[in-house]
């Protein structure tokens, strides 16, 4: 972005510092030197990409190799867009302040279906068209990958490729050979069908889908060698590349800590949760792996704050000797607060919670999804009220001094009986916090994913949403429990997102 005449007009934006870029930890080349380059594109705002591991990751990956150059873009705020339109400009990368279309690739990180608008936005605003079969020879390829690449095609006509499946190696395998088919001049179509014989890249150009009646019945595969797609699975973590030098946010990012996953995947199979199915099977980094992570970053990024990521990581299998030699190694003094993400109550241990009791602690949160045990059952989230209420007892004996609790509503099997039960967790929560300490219930609406056991599961619609919503709302209140719930329209648009076939684009 020419920023040397929109000075004038920076200052009177929001948060102008996240278009700057320059930041600790990000990486510049020179643009005549690299033979590749390729720009990782977050379809949100900077402040919620910036919290996002995996595009770390991937840029840490990338930029490893001299020749190839990684830059980043994000969504512009409202104000943002609305000056680059204003003064027909395009969006840039951070990095070298370069348009979009200049790039060999535009790389998404795809990891909600409400961010999709986001791709549709950074697209136009980058000079690249929005349909892949509108594209010449000298547009950059757009691919995809996370999460909602499982299920590409409502988003397929704006894709190239999408990549399904672990990127680490997938990734620059996929840039190597990109990089060979321009160097052979090869065509678009010619470099695709090439691409498509990489494990885990998926070309919807290379497959019709096919209707009977309006209804969606299958594919038909246009090319003979190319019929299925399988994802790519990084066998082990335990020399998987890892950031030690992240880019660290000019601005505060939502998760404003440094994060280390130590493990990927999940054994609990929880009948609605699509990571835990997407993500199999469980890999775990060493507890000497993750020292080293957590030493060098600490030391090139100055957080205050570390989050053990993992989609359970009270199941760590080296939990407790890792939180041990954390705390013995960094959290003397009250120098670092350790916090883990929403965490099974089963696995929360008191050797677990005397474990952490002594690090500078931050909120608690704990995810018992539904309200009786009858419908834990039914998502195969086998956790009792005994356990629910005998943790939040540890929690607030040890020290904490707020509980954050996640429930759903809208999961197959409900009744009022299992909506009045998220009331009564809350009421016996709360009982035993007293008045001077917090208890939130965030309540969300199951949206049936993909690759789940409730992926051909109803939604429930709006006004059951809203009508749900209004009881929790006033019955947590004369509780004196805090109350966050999810947009019931968003909700709704997040399920059509979800589930919808290639027509949806």
């Amino acid at each position: 972005m020419p920023l040397n005449f929109l000075q004038s007009e920076l200052i009177q934006i929001q948060k102008p510092a996240q278009y700057l870029g320059g930041e600790s930890g990000s990486v510049v080349k020179d643009s005549q030197a690299v033979e590749y380059r390729i720009c990782l594109a977050f379809p949100d705002t900077y402040e919620v990409g910036m919290s996002h591991v995996g595009l770390q990751i991937l840029y840490d990956v990338i930029n490893r190799n001299e020749k190839w150059w990684a830059e980043r873009a994000y969504v512009p705020l409202p104000d943002m867009e609305a000056l680059l339109r204003r003064k027909m400009l395009p969006l840039t990368s951070l990095e070298s302040k370069s348009p979009l279309s200049l790039f060999d690739t535009i790389g998404f990180s795809l990891q909600y279906e409400l961010c999709m608008s986001g791709i549709l936005t950074i697209l136009d605003l980058g000079g690249v068209p929005l349909l892949a079969k509108e594209r010449s020879e000298q547009h950059p390829l757009v691919i995809g990958g996370g999460p909602v690449a499982y299920h590409p095609e409502p988003f397929s006509e704006f894709f190239d490729a999408f990549l399904i499946g672990d990127g680490e190696e997938l990734v620059p395998e996929f840039i190597a050979v990109h990089q060979e088919c321009k160097r052979l001049s090869l065509t678009r179509d010619d470099t695709l069908l090439k691409l498509a014989e990489i494990e885990g890249v998926y070309i919807p150009s290379l497959f019709k889908p096919l209707y009977e009646d309006g209804e969606f019945t299958g594919f038909e595969a246009l090319h003979p060698a190319y019929q299925s797609v399988r994802r790519r699975v990084l066998p082990s973590l335990a020399d998987a590349p890892y950031p030690t030098n992240p880019v660290v946010p000019n601005i505060e990012a939502v998760h404003d800590r440094l994060s280390v996953e130590v493990m990927r995947g999940c054994v609990r199979g929880c009948r609605f949760c699509q990571a835990g199915y997407l993500y199999r099977p469980q890999r775990e980094r060493s507890p000497e792996q993750i020292m080293k992570i957590v030493e060098e970053s600490l030391g090139n990024t100055g957080y205050e704050e570390l989050s053990l990521l993992s989609l359970s990581t009270a199941d760590y299998c080296s939990i407790l000797p890792l939180l041990s030699s954390l705390k013995e190694r960094f959290a003397q003094n009250d120098q670092l607060a350790i916090s883990f993400p929403s965490t099974r109550v089963d696995a929360l241990k008191p050797e677990l919670l005397q474990e952490v009791q002594s690090i500078r602690r931050s909120g608690f949160t704990i995810a018992p999804e539904a309200g009786t045990q009858r419908l834990r059952d039914v998502i195969n989230k086998g956790v009792t009220d005994e356990e629910i209420i005998t943790t939040c007892q540890n929690v607030f004996r040890l020290g904490w001094g707020s509980v954050k609790m996640y429930f759903m509503i809208g999961l197959p099997s409900e009744t009022d009986e299992d909506i009045e039960g998220i009331v009564d967790i809350a009421r016996r929560v709360k009982k035993i916090a007293g008045r001077s300490k917090d208890i939130t219930v965030s309540v969300s609406t199951l949206v049936p994913k993909p690759h789940t056991p409730f992926q051909w599961a109803g939604q429930i619609n709006k006004k059951r949403t809203i009508e749900i919503q209004n009881y929790l709302m006033r019955e947590l209140k004369r509780c004196g429990v805090n109350f966050r719930y999810h947009n019931a329209f968003s909700t709704f648009l997040e399920g059509v997102f979800a589930r919808a076939d290639r027509s949806l684009s």
